[in-house]
């Protein structure tokens, strides 16, 4: 099945969007701009223990999203990250090609373009490459990247770092919920909790301001940790507007996703979020889905459901909880 490229469409010179990329009226971002002046919040790991639950746990119930600073992961290490990712994304399209992933027959590793579709049948502005990166049970290096040569070296690395961070966030996560440290990720399957990246390419657009790289959406994970290179385009949903997240040189940008949102029994809030396409830069974001196994069982915790305190959510597997979200079903 030969499919229509992004990238492609870009580099080719496209003066005009094709009429499948044009959003209706109302998603438009010439019509639905982001409010100036409201920033997001910012957290230093570096703080006392107690600041960083408040802070965190406060950003996560008022927002679903925050950003996190002194997170202990080498500023080289995410340079090198972006630099295997933006080599892959440079090669012939040929060679891409070779990676090429194919959702119909539920192969999702690999190189793809087109993640979504909605009812408008309105497609996005991106092309993307996805893999799971842990637990080792459940990597098939054979969908990774073999150009660069230190594509694997650089992603394990990274892997390390960001399951170090990942267990760090979900313990004061826990904690702000009055729980003890291990819950949520005891919860989401412990050490067979999975990561996947999925690294995001929306290169120029013509008319960015008919197009979205990535539509209105929550993440279907538990948590997603984020780097983007310097051109802004992520928005988030707050208070009835759209909020430009900022960039902010070496810090994490931290989604909370619904799976949290259903442990926590709605005091998280999964942030609806898009992403923004621009005219004359390639943006890009390395973007890390913590997901538990297919198999976990995920509801809202027992200990916060009580008589005053009723399960806003219902508890099903993530599989199931998958499916629905894929084929827009009701929870």
């Amino acid at each position: 099945m030969v499919v229509e490229r992004v990238q492609a469409l870009s580099i080719a010179g496209l003066k005009e969007l094709p009429a499948q990329f044009i959003r209706p009226d109302h998603e438009r971002p010439e019509n639905s701009k982001a409010v100036e002046g409201v920033s997001v919040q910012v957290v230093s790991l570096s703080q006392p223990r107690h600041s960083v639950v408040n802070e965190i746990a406060a950003a996560a119930a008022e927002w679903g999203f925050f950003l996190v600073t002194d997170h202990g992961i080498p500023p080289s290490l995410i340079r090198r990250l972006q630099e295997v990712g933006r080599v892959f994304f440079e090669l012939p399209q040929e060679e891409k090609e070779t990676y090429a992933n194919d959702p119909s027959c539920g192969r999702l590793e690999g190189y793809g373009t087109k993640m979504t579709k909605n009812h408008e049948e309105k497609v996005e502005w991106i092309d993307y490459f996805y893999h799971v990166m842990s637990p080792p049970s459940k990597v098939n290096h054979q969908y990774w990247p073999k150009i660069p040569t230190t594509y694997r070296e650089v992603t394990e690395e990274y892997n390390k770092e960001v399951l170090r961070v990942t267990d760090k966030v979900l313990e004061v996560l826990s904690e702000g919920l009055g729980l003890e440290g291990k819950a949520l990720k005891r919860s989401l399957g412990g050490e067979e909790m999975e990561l996947e990246m999925k690294i995001n390419m929306y290169p120029p657009c013509p008319q960015p301001q008919l197009a979205l790289g990535v539509e209105p959406h929550t993440d279907m994970s538990a948590l997603t940790i984020l780097v983007p290179n310097d051109v802004p385009g992520l928005q988030l949903w707050k208070d009835n507007h759209w909020v430009a997240a900022d960039y902010l040189r070496n810090a994490l940008f931290i989604h909370i996703g619904d799976q949290i949102e259903v442990l926590s029994n709605g005091k998280y809030k999964s942030v609806l979020h898009r992403s923004l396409v621009n005219k004359d830069s390639t943006r890009m974001s390395w973007a890390v889905f913590c997901v538990p196994p297919n198999e976990a069982i995920i509801g809202p915790l027992s200990e916060l459901v009580d008589e005053k305190n009723p399960p806003k959510f219902s508890t099903k597997t993530y599989a199931e909880y998958r499916y629905r979200k894929l084929n827009k079903l009701p929870q």
